[in-house]
């Protein structure tokens, strides 16, 4: 059986056709699309490394069929920079060095940047840190992500006042 599916994939229209219509999102991104920035940890929905924004959601690619999503718009780590400046996000993981190995880094930022998109965020460290639940930190970079959001929030939320202005 041969299917295929239309996605949006870092603002890109791409026909993909499928041979298997039990692949995952997650790896039709790193295995035949070759966006390796969406790691594959647990494979089971729990550690969040897989996270990408699916028409601005935030979801867990392993635990998706790619089919489910045709026509879907698909946001990946590859996509969130403009060519040699940083999402707000991303800086905002350096300068207060939320990462240790790196491993689980593409699906917290991508997790923050959903959870900042849905108004979530707040300026509370708690609420932040249970809005970033489902993402898993083995090295335990917990306070500079926790920091990190914060900071990318407030950066975001005054540019985006000065853009309306």
């Amino acid at each position: 059986m041969s299917l295929s599916i239309t996605l949006t994939i870092n603002g890109a229209a791409r026909h993909i056709p499928l041979d298997d219509p039990r692949i995952t999102l997650l790896d039709l991104l790193r295995e035949r699309l070759d966006l390796t920035g969406t790691k594959k940890g647990c494979d089971r929905g729990q550690c969040g490394a897989c996270t990408v924004l699916v028409d601005g959601r935030r979801v867990n690619s392993c635990l998706c069929l790619a089919l489910s999503h045709d026509g879907a718009d698909i946001l990946t780590i590859e996509g969130v920079a403009q060519g040699d400046r940083l999402h707000p996000v991303q800086a905002s993981f350096i300068s207060h060095d939320a990462l240790q190995c790196g491993f689980c880094t593409p699906g917290q930022i991508m997790s923050a940047i959903g959870l900042i998109a849905e108004g979530h965020a707040g300026r509370d460290p708690e609420r932040v840190r249970e809005g970033m639940s489902g993402n898993l930190c083995r090295c335990g970079a917990y306070v500079g992500i926790t920091e990190a959001v914060l900071e990318a929030q407030q950066t975001m939320a005054t540019s985006d006042r000065r853009d309306a202005a």
